[in-house]
């Protein structure tokens, strides 16, 4: 029997996949609203479904790197306090990287802020924003006395 998964099963393919399985499992998929029967009518819509998936990606890729561009040119400026020999005490977080750039109008998750090493020394860093999976804004963070 050929189905299309309508939502992710374990072990078995995600969501959209086109499976052929044995009539018994199938029946129990279908039964179970997990799938439905893979007609002609159903992978028709299916890949329409496809495609208007793959044109609104394409269009947040778009976006996401202008917001990019927009990013790159910035520079943020973090005061720290230092002690003797110029130490900084403890280093900046992703957390106030986020609340800064939120200053600045960017809504930004401080989960797809990527430190690479740890920002406790004076002087410019690079840090990675993961704003989607095929878009990664590099910005300049510069710590300061």
């Amino acid at each position: 029997m050929k189905i299309i998964l309508l939502e992710d099963v374990k072990k078995k393919g995600k969501k959209g996949d086109i499976l052929n399985v044995k009539d018994g499992y199938g029946t129990y998929l279908v039964n179970d609203s997990k799938a439905i029967v893979a007609s002609s009518e159903n992978l028709r819509n299916l890949d329409r479904s496809n495609e208007r998936k793959k044109i609104k990606e394409e269009e947040l890729i778009k976006e996401c790197e202008g917001i990019k561009k927009k990013l790159e040119a910035t520079k943020l400026d973090f005061k720290v306090k230092v002690g003797s020999g110029d130490k900084v005490f403890g280093s900046v977080s992703a957390k106030q990287i986020a609340s800064n750039l939120k200053k600045l109008g960017y809504d930004i998750d401080k989960k797809s802020i990527i430190i690479n090493s740890s920002l406790s020394s004076l002087g410019t860093h690079i840090v990675d924003i993961e704003l989607h999976k095929k878009v990664v804004a590099k910005v300049k963070v510069n710590l300061v006395k």
